[in-house]
């Protein structure tokens, strides 16, 4: 965390803003894309999204244990002391410097504390379920690992509409940007026991798991496998679809950050279908210079949009930052 975020965020604090810090790492080692795209928003905004994400990635790193050195009993304790410790965290000052930050955060957007037990409820399902016969049972689960992560956003990113409104279209973000992340990682979800492809999409294709593990050992694709992950992907550009309005709904310094997600998000899926979902067995990923050049068009977004702001009379500035919450005492993907 620079200490010019943490200080345009009001954090003066010193175990608060090693709290923050914590977060923010966590966000620059695994979230690449998040991290990315975190960088234009305005300063004072970044440290909270660390918060979110850095609980999220905590949470998430329990449940996959990439290591590999809990069992799967142990992988539940140690959830479930995390969520008795969130319970706690929310009310008051947390020893966890993830916690301390997220409860924080929370405090100062009012951000509702049932997004974040209702995400670790679906972190406790990746403990127990191991796949979904339909979308419907798909959703009910990302409704708390993706959705309320567009809904815990919502506060932070600030809207020129009522919340409400912008709201159904950043859950589909969320949802959006998951169900990209669940083509993307077919084969590494397989190696820990999860599909998180619908039952329903396999069975049309004559597609099960064994079917899978085979393209995923031999490193070899299969027509009915593609033709499934096809009609997923389909499904996906639904979603984005239906999140694009919500953008326009944002503050406008919020703007460039969330189009610049939108688009690398997308353009990892644009890359499974150009590699005609040959995901089993390998990882697609956007070009390090796509990525770069993408980055760089949100950064001339984001000065349009503050040249504009600047060249404003004082009474239209204040009135367009009106949906900002204050952040004058110590201070969600």
């Amino acid at each position: 965390m620079t200490a010019r975020e943490l200080d345009a965020a009001g954090v003066t604090d010193p175990s608060l803003r090693q709290a923050y810090t914590v977060c923010r790492r966590l966000n620059a080692r695994h979230g690449r894309t998040y991290f990315l795209a975190t960088r234009l928003l305005p300063p004072a905004r970044r440290p909270a999204v660390h918060a979110l994400y850095g609980f999220a990635r905590w949470a998430d790193d329990i449940v996959d244990d990439t290591g590999g050195s809990r069992t799967p009993r142990e992988r539940a304790r140690a959830l479930a002391a995390l969520d008795e410790e969130l319970r706690t965290g929310l009310r008051a000052d947390s020893p966890v410097p993830v916690l301390r930050a997220l409860a924080h955060t929370a405090s100062v957007y009012d951000i509702d504390h049932r997004l974040f037990h209702d995400f670790m409820a679906s972190m406790r399902m990746d403990t127990e379920v191991t796949d979904y016969p339909t979308y419907r049972h798909l959703y009910a689960y990302m409704h708390g690992s993706a959705a309320v992560i567009g809904l815990q956003m919502l506060p932070v990113l600030g809207t020129v509409t009522p919340r409400e409104e912008a709201a159904p279209h950043a859950a589909a973000l969320g949802i959006a940007f998951q169900l990209t992340n669940f083509l993307r990682d077919v084969g590494e979800d397989l190696d820990r026991g999860r599909v998180y492809l619908p039952a329903e999409v396999l069975a049309r294709h004559r597609v099960d798991r064994e079917l899978l593990h085979w393209c995923r050992d031999t490193g070899r694709g299969h027509p009915r496998v593609r033709a499934a992950l096809r009609e997923v992907a389909a499904h996906t550009r639904s979603v984005y679809r239906d999140a694009h309005p919500g953008i326009a709904m944002l503050d406008p310094v919020a703007r460039p950050c969330i189009r610049t997600a939108f688009i690398l998000y997308g353009g990892i899926l644009a890359r499974i279908e150009t590699a005609d979902y040959a995901v089993l067995h390998r990882r697609v990923a956007v070009p390090g210079r796509h990525r770069a050049a993408v980055a760089l068009d949100g950064l001339a977004r984001l000065a349009a949009v503050r040249l504009r702001h600047r060249a404003l009379p004082a009474p239209a500035r204040r009135t367009a930052g009106a949906a900002r919450p204050a952040l004058g005492r110590s201070a969600l993907p």
